[in-house]
């Protein structure tokens, strides 16, 4: 077993570093404080080839393994999480209408979600419907050649100030299998958003409520056949996991960074901090922690390319164990460099709150531990 990366890997390496340091890291405090969407920057990253990285070749992206891509969103957290996050997020968007959608839609959406002409927002979460996604009530009925749409979402990232919307909603009785996915125009007369949400972090992105009154999209708008829905949505969870899993190594990594710099500048006692042990046996503790996370998110992506028959269980284990490290690692980095790491003067604070989000969304880490304890305790199991 190869735990290398190749010459290639190694370039997407440099090609998103140097992406990261020269347009995301120098602005993000800006951002942060200002709440500032990025509109220019993402459509520069598109110029890379950012906002289209697993969506094929033949749709005009790059046609990245998930492997390939977590290795580049993980860099790019390191210069702006809360950024590259909605990177990953619009990146789904692209995929599925790439992967599920016709011709005609793929035709009129995929090349300008490429380019970052127009970007995506991903509708599933309700009021009443997070972890229990299959149990969402915004409804799709079909009426003469097309469908309406109703029903209200929740905690929509971009929301307001994207131009595509996937958009979950009910076709029929029955739980999951009465799901259905839809493209919709962000614009569709029928379509209001609410406000823009005040959040501990994630602030170069709104978050919006979206509420849906007769919204009318065409036949060739739905993904798939009618009750693929929840379907569709499972298999962009189990990437979306691996991509935010890879923005928590990112930022965990910057922020070990940042700690051990200053651990090696500031002095107390008449020595640099670094030379005292519980300092040195903190930083061993989160190098190492980090480092397990960081194998086990490849190993999930890995899963996940080659298909699999255990990948939702890894990709789970993968987002667990790297978002709890990951908060930890931020926490930990925050602490030594004390009352500094408080203020906004330094990044840490940000990194800290960007971070802690991830714990939450697609699926909490709750969710993950029933999802991998589930397929622990079936007969069939094969994790190893």
């Amino acid at each position: 077993m190869d735990f290398e990366l190749n010459e290639q890997q190694r370039a997407f390496i440099d090609a998103a570093r140097q992406f990261s340091d020269e347009h995301l890291a120098p602005q993000a405090a800006t951002w942060d404080e200002l709440q500032v969407f990025p509109k220019a920057v993402l459509r520069k990253a598109a110029d890379m080839g950012f906002m289209g990285l697993y969506v094929p070749e033949a749709q005009g992206g790059l046609g990245l393994s998930r492997l390939d891509s977590s290795i580049i969103f993980e860099q790019l957290a390191m210069g702006c999480t809360s950024t590259t996050a909605y990177m990953t997020i619009h990146n789904m968007v692209s995929w599925m209408i790439a992967q599920f959608g016709t011709d005609q839609v793929k035709a009129e959406y995929c090349a300008k979600l490429v380019i970052g002409e127009w970007l995506g927002s991903y509708c599933l979460t309700e009021a009443n419907a997070g972890s229990d996604a299959a149990s969402l009530l915004t409804r799709a009925d079909h009426d003469g050649d097309g469908y309406v749409i109703n029903g209200a979402k929740a905690f929509i990232s971009g929301a307001g100030e994207t131009d595509v919307l996937i958009v979950m909603a009910r076709t029929h009785k029955g739980g999951a299998k009465g799901i259905s996915a839809f493209v919709v125009p962000a614009q569709a007369e029928g379509i209001s958003y609410g406000r823009k949400e005040p959040k501990m972090g994630w602030n170069s992105q709104p978050t919006r409520s979206i509420s849906f009154d007769q919204v009318r999209v065409p036949d060739h708008c739905l993904l798939g056949n009618e009750g693929d829905g929840f379907r569709f949505a499972m298999q962009g969870l189990d990437g979306g996991r691996i991509n935010i899993a890879a923005c928590s190594l990112g930022t965990a990594q910057q922020a070990l960074n940042e700690a051990r710099r200053y651990v090696v500048e500031r002095h107390q006692f008449g020595h640099p901090l670094a030379q005292f042990q519980s300092v040195q046996f903190k930083l061993a503790d989160m190098a190492t922690e980090l480092v397990a996370a960081r194998q086990l998110v490849r190993y999930a992506a890995f899963k996940l390319d080659h298909e699999d028959p255990e990948m939702t269980a890894y990709c789970a284990m993968a987002k667990r164990m790297a978002t709890d490290i990951g908060f930890k690692v931020c926490d930990q980095a925050l602490q030594l460099f004390g009352g500094y790491g408080y203020i906004r003067e330094y990044p840490l604070e940000r990194h800290f709150r960007d971070v802690r989000v991830h714990q939450i969304l697609e699926g909490t880490n709750e969710i993950m531990r029933l999802i991998i304890a589930r397929r622990v305790l079936e007969d069939s199991a094969d994790l190893h």
